[in-house]
């Protein structure tokens, strides 16, 4: 979609302006509450500096094109709430490094939107705006925790949206909206800017339409960033041509036993069986492989990741910044009330992080999950020397209605459980469409590649859309 606007714009037979514009109405026609902030006059005004470069010839793939940013990116200016009520009016003085980025290379920044409370939750129903319902069906949830990014990008809202990954908050709510969702390598992208979660587990990365798109704003947003010492030494490059080199190169996938296991919905089965055929006669082999401590993933991400949330948290309290609760009360007081702001499930992370780190309990868990984590890291170096990428399912089902799993936080936590693994390595994955159930509800299929194998990756999704499915997203323009 980024490449047939960018021919328009050149040609003149649109403007960033009526772009923009056409965009910023149907956001303020939605129903689905997938922004929180919408930008309207900086989007305007950023769409006739895009139109300038444009009639001046100085305009790249991204320039005048309208995007929307997961509201726990820093924007200077524009309000970051991170969905949050402790952090209902906080308007930070810069851009995060992403941010910036895309607005260096002629974005149109929309708006900010709605997510899981601080990127916590698999259904955005966490948000203290209220949930994100799917544009597909608006009964079921879109996932989360970038729930709004995916929903922003499936109904015609933005051309496409940044969304971050933790345990699958990119890759989930693709695959439940029909959109493409790409998360990086960790550090591929800076991290400056991002309020964090957990802190090792973190990744911020494109949500579009097409894989072609993804690489763009893939090559945009990623490379280098002193203000980020997790950031990779390795430059950005040009995905778009990479993914083209890519596409020649004959493939063994590996067929992880642990993901295809019995509870699979049966659309879900069907499809990547299907899509299993397409890459065999596009030459590809498929080889069965095994990563056996895959079954402690979710285990081990809910101790290092609320560990991680507990600590990066802690600053929230009304003393530097975010809202204040106290008046003339004590500082324990004012500590209490301004904190008793955070919703249910991050009050439920922050007490179980607080627990796993305690003196006593440190050894036995937070010590424990990381060595554990560290052969899940093992299993995946070890498949890699046999295959060159990894094919599963995103996750067992399609997407669940709102309010089915609110009840019972243990089973939304396992639905991650074929997206964790990926963050607990700092690999890459990408979320393709593959179909849909037999509730016109999407599905998606991961592929999961070595650290820096972002090129393959959008190869083998580029080759999913031409051969197998491309889901049709319609923008009205």
């Amino acid at each position: 979609m980024i490449l047939q606007l960018h021919e328009k714009l050149k040609t003149k037979k649109i403007s960033a302006v009526e772009l923009t514009q056409h965009y910023l109405k149907r956001v303020k026609t939605d129903s689905n509450n997938v922004y929180i902030t919408v930008c309207d006059r900086e989007a305007v005004a950023a769409a006739e500096k895009a139109d300038q470069a444009l009639a001046q010839g100085k305009a790249g793939l991204l320039t005048g094109i309208p995007v929307g940013i997961k509201d726990i990116f820093c924007t200077a200016g524009v309000k970051t709430t991170c969905a949050s009520k402790i952090l209902g009016d906080y308007v930070p003085p810069y851009d995060a490094t992403c941010v910036a980025r895309l607005k260096r290379n002629g974005a149109v920044l929309l708006g900010k939107l709605n997510m899981d409370e601080f990127a916590m939750g698999g259904s955005n129903e966490n948000s203290a705006f209220g949930p994100v319902k799917n544009p597909i069906d608006p009964r079921y949830v879109p996932g989360g925790s970038s729930g709004g990014s995916a929903a922003a990008v499936a109904g015609g809202l933005a051309v496409a949206a940044l969304g971050t990954d933790t345990g699958g908050s990119i890759r989930l709510p693709a695959s439940y909206t029909g959109t493409v969702g790409l998360k990086p390598t960790y550090g591929r992208v800076s991290r400056n800017g991002l309020v964090a979660f957990g802190s090792s587990l973190d990744q911020a990365g494109p949500m579009t339409t097409t894989v072609s798109d993804a690489a763009i704003v893939l090559e945009s947003i990623s490379g280098h960033d002193p203000f980020d010492s997790t950031s990779s030494v390795l430059p950005s490059e040009n995905f778009l041509a990479s993914m083209v080199t890519e596409s020649s190169r004959k493939l063994k996938i590996g067929l992880p036993k642990e993901y295809f296991v019995d509870g699979l919905q049966r659309e879900v089965a069907e499809q990547i069986d299907s899509l299993k055929n397409k890459l065999l006669a596009a030459g590809h082999q498929l080889i069965p492989i095994t990563l056996p401590h895959t079954e402690y993933s979710v285990a081990i991400y809910y101790i290092v990741a609320v560990s991680e949330a507990s600590s990066n948290l802690s600053r929230f309290d009304g003393v530097r910044f975010g809202t204040r609760i106290g008046g003339d009360r004590s500082l324990v007081e004012m500590y209490k009330s301004t904190r008793s702001l955070f919703g249910p499930e991050v009050k439920r992370r922050i007490i179980l992080g607080a627990f796993a780190l305690s003196s006593g309990y440190y050894d036995a868990y937070y010590k424990k999950a990381c060595q554990v984590r560290a052969l899940v890291k093992r299993d995946f170096e070890d498949a890699f020397k046999k295959v060159d990428a990894i094919l599963a399912p995103v996750a067992p089902t399609t997407a669940f209605k709102l309010g089915e799993k609110t009840a019972d936080p243990l089973t939304m936590y396992l639905n991650d459980i074929f997206t964790i693994p990926a963050n607990l390595a700092g690999i890459p994955a990408i979320s393709v469409p593959i179909g849909r159930d037999q509730n016109k509800l999407p599905i998606g299929a991961q592929f999961i590649g070595p650290h820096f194998s972002e090129a393959r990756l959008l190869a083998l999704g580029k080759l999913v859309e031409e051969k197998h499915y491309r889901e049709e997203v319609r923008h009205g323009f």
